[in-house]
C-alpha cells in the first residue's frame, strides 16, 4: 500500500461543498451572470440561458427534452403532476431519501408507499419494489442514492411487465449510467436537483428529462402554471403552480454543466484511490458498485461492522471529527417515514389527507417492517467528498479512517 502522510502531522482541513473551497464557481458562471444582468431580461419566459440550458441538457443525458425549474423537490413534483395520480393512488418510493422526493407525493394526493432498501447500497431493488405494488400503484419513483445507480435493467422489466411508469430521482447522480445509458434517461421521467451540495450547483434549482412527449408536455406545462405558451389559443390548463427557474440561475447552471465531466471523473478518480487506501481493513467495506454500473460519488460511504469496530459509524464519526473529518454516520438519523409527517398524517389541516384514502396497508410505517432498512442505516459512514479534494486531502481522509479503526477494534 502507498504510505500516507505521517501520524505525527497536524490537522487538515478539507474542502467544503458549503463554500467556494469545494466548489468550481468561478470567472465562467461570473461572465455568465453579467451577459444575463445586462440584457435586462431575468424570466426564462423571455430570456436565452434558460433555453440554452435545456437544449444542452437534454444533449449531456441523452434524452429529447428538459426542463429547468426551481429544486429537486419541484423537479419530483412536476414529474409526478405529469403522471397525474387520483387522490389516492399509490406511489412507490424509497425508504432512505430527503423530505424533498417525499412530500410531492402528498401534495399531489398519492399515498407514498415505502420499499425496503438494499442494506450494502441503500437503494431499492426489483424485488422490494414487486413487494409493495398493488393494483391502486400508480408510479414508481427510484432513487440513486450517493451517485450509485439502481439496478435499473430489472427495475424497468418489472415496471413495463405492470405498465407502470418510473421516476428517476438522479439529484446526487449526475452522469451515472447503468450499462451506458445514463441515468434520468433510462426511466419514464428523470429528475435533478442543483441544491448548493450537488455535482453542479445554482444554490437552489433543477431540472426534469424525459424522451416521452406527452409527459414531457404536461411537465412544461406544470412548470408555468398550466399556462400554455405558444399554443394558438392557450389557457391555464389545469391546476398547477409557478416552477420557473430564473435567467440568473440558468446562467450559472450552464457554466456549471460546461464543467460536469471533469467534475465526475475528478470524483470518481478519487473514490477510486480511498477504496484502494482502506479498502483491506478488515470490519470496512467500501462502496459495493454493479459491474454494468458507473457510481459518480456524491458522497464516498464505507459501510462499518459494529461487530468489529466498537459503536460503528457513530464511534468512527467522533473520533474522524477531532481530525476535521465531518462525517454523517446513519445519513439520515431514521428511516424516512418515521418523520412526524407520516407517522401523524400532519397534512392538510385536521383532515389526515389524502392518508385517509389509503389502504391500511400500504401506510404500515413501522421501522419493525424495514429490517433491510434498519440494518443499512446502522452500518453505513458518508464521508465528506467533493471534486476539489486532491491526493493529499484522499490520503489524510485514508490514513484517519485506518487510525479510528484502529482505535475501536473489538478485540
Amino acid at each position: 500500500m502507498t504510505t500516507m502522510l505521517k501520524a505525527d502531522e497536524g490537522l487538515m482541513t478539507l474542502p467544503s461543498d458549503q463554500d467556494a473551497t469545494g466548489r468550481t464557481l468561478g470567472a465562467e458562471e461570473l461572465a455568465n451572470l453579467a451577459e444575463a444582468i445586462e440584457s435586462g431580461t431575468l424570466t426564462t419566459t423571455k430570456g436565452t440561458f434558460g433555453k440554452r440550458l435545456e437544449e444542452a441538457f437534454a444533449k449531456k443525458v441523452g434524452v429529447d427534452h428538459a426542463y429547468a425549474l426551481t429544486s429537486g423537490s419541484s423537479a419530483i413534483h412536476v414529474a409526478l403532476g405529469a403522471v397525474n395520480p387520483n387522490p389516492g393512488e399509490e406511489v412507490i418510493t424509497t425508504s432512505v431519501t430527503d423530505m424533498g422526493a417525499l412530500s410531492p407525493i402528498v401534495y399531489q394526493g398519492a399515498i407514498p408507499v415505502f420499499a425496503e432498501v438494499d442494506p450494502k447500497t441503500l437503494n431499492v431493488t426489483a424485488e422490494t419494489i414487486e413487494e409493495k405494488i398493488s393494483d391502486r400503484t400508480r408510479a414508481i419513483i427510484v432513487t440513486h442514492l450517493f451517485g450509485n445507480p439502481c439496478k435499473m435493467n430489472e427495475i424497468m422489466e418489472l415496471a413495463r411487465s405492470k405498465g407502470i411508469p418510473v421516476i428517476e430521482d438522479a439529484a446526487q447522480s449526475f452522469l451515472a449510467s447503468v450499462d451506458g445509458e445514463m441515468v434520468g434517461s433510462i426511466g419514464d421521467v428523470g429528475c435533478f436537483s442543483f441544491q448548493q451540495g450537488k455535482h453542479m450547483t445554482t444554490g437552489e434549482g433543477g431540472i426534469v428529462t424525459s424522451s416521452d412527449p406527452d409527459l414531457a408536455r404536461r411537465m412544461f406545462l406544470h412548470i408555468n402554471k398550466a399556462w400554455g405558451y405558444g399554443d394558438s389559443n392557450p389557457d391555464h390548463y389545469f391546476l398547477a403552480l409557478n416552477y420557473r427557474m430564473s435567467e440568473l440561475q440558468a446562467a450559472v447552471a450552464l457554466a456549471q454543466l460546461d464543467k460536469l465531466d471533469g467534475c465526475v471523473e475528478t470524483r470518481i478518480q478519487n473514490a477510486d484511490r480511498l477504496s484502494e487506501l482502506v479498502g483491506d481493513i478488515d470490519g470496512i467495506e467500501t462502496p459495493v458498485i454493479e459491474e454494468d454500473a458507473r457510481h459518480v460519488y456524491w458522497r464516498y460511504c464505507l459501510t462499518i461492522d459494529d461487530s468489529k469496530i466498537k459503536d460503528g459509524g457513530v464511534g468512527m464519526a467522533a473520533i474522524l471529527k477531532e481530525k476535521n473529518i465531518f462525517t454523517a454516520p446513519r445519513y439520515i438519523q431514521k428511516p424516512s417515514f418515521m418523520c412526524q409527517v407520516f407517522q401523524e398524517k400532519n397534512t392538510f389541516g385536521e383532515s389526515g389527507f389524502p392518508f385517509n384514502l389509503a389502504r391500511p396497508e400500504a401506510i404500515d410505517y413501522r421501522s419493525e417492517a424495514y429490517p433491510m432498512t434498519v440494518k443499512g442505516l446502522n452500518d453505513i459512514l458518508v464521508m465528506p467528498f467533493n471534486e476539489m479534494f486532491t491526493e493529499k486531502h484522499i490520503e489524510y481522509v485514508a490514513k484517519h479512517v485506518r487510525l479510528a479503526a484502529e482505535a475501536l477494534r473489538v478485540n
